[in-house]
């Protein structure tokens, strides 16, 4: 086989194989991404829209297609805005490889002691925040603390947490089977539609779930319910079994796979 016959072969079928299936793969981790978040709604409109500028396009609806010519910078502008937290999970998981892997076993934590301590705070209505670091680094967090780099424990949780204890109001650190930091300050959620009812720590857990791919465990100090919050969502009021059974899928996979959201 000579050169042009192979550059022909290159050219007419392996390229535009190559093509799709590149194309395909992206719009598909993207719909990944944006299923578990509620840029899902992004998807519908656009998809509406699509289908209304091509009825326009084919019935030659000049004026429809003037108007929505006009209107589609603006609009593009408004989904950068609105749905920036989850165009930054995007591009935060294509800058960490994470696109490429299918599935892989985080580090191992003792799920059971956290579970224990949990339901000690919540009986207790001792608020608490609990950071379990995944691949996305925390270092700005950590560094607002106190560095621990001590053994996980559920008798140093609940000293941590205790109501007089000095770091009991900042979020805990975890990484593996390590707390890292204690007393740390975590960004506040920015979303206009999060319930009223909820307090500092909630909103302190959704607004780390919007800008990394942490699990963030709260407990109320107000009605002792347990949230967890994870891919710009919180699930308030969890049951404790719930709670190990999302912890042990959340941390042990890198993909969140077959997690309802609830919330």
């Amino acid at each position: 086989m000579d050169w042009l016959s192979k550059s022909w072969i290159f050219r007419e079928i392996i390229r535009p194989i190559l093509d799709v299936t590149l194309l395909a793969f992206i719009i598909y981790r993207s719909y990944q991404i944006l299923v578990k978040t509620k840029a899902v709604q992004l998807i519908k409109g656009a998809s509406f829209m699509v289908l209304i500028y091509a009825l326009a396009f084919f019935l030659k609806l000049n004026t429809l297609l003037w108007i929505l010519n006009l209107l589609v910078p603006g609009l593009v502008i408004g989904v950068a805005i609105i749905f920036q937290p989850e165009l930054r999970k995007i591009f935060t998981q294509i800058g960490r490889g994470e696109w490429f892997r299918l599935s892989s076993r985080g580090e191992e934590i003792d799920i059971e002691s956290i579970l224990n301590t949990v339901e000690v705070l919540s009986a207790r209505r001792w608020g608490c925040l609990i950071v379990f670091m995944r691949n996305v680094g925390l270092k700005t967090v950590i560094e607002s603390g106190t560095i621990l780099n001590a053994d996980l424990s559920s008798t140093l949780l609940l000293t941590i947490f205790s109501e007089k204890a000095p770091l009991h109001d900042g979020a805990v650190v975890l990484q593996g089977s390590k707390i890292i930091a204690a007393g740390c300050f975590l960004p506040l959620s920015e979303q206009a539609d999060i319930r009223r009812a909820f307090g500092t720590r909630h909103r302190a857990a959704l607004g780390l779930a919007e800008e990394t791919d942490s699990v963030i465990l709260v407990v109320s100090e107000e009605t002792g319910a347990v949230s967890l919050a994870y891919d710009a969502n919180l699930q308030y009021d969890l049951s404790l079994e719930e709670v190990g059974r999302k912890l042990k899928m959340l941390l042990e996979y890198s993909e969140i796979e077959e997690l309802e959201s609830e919330g």
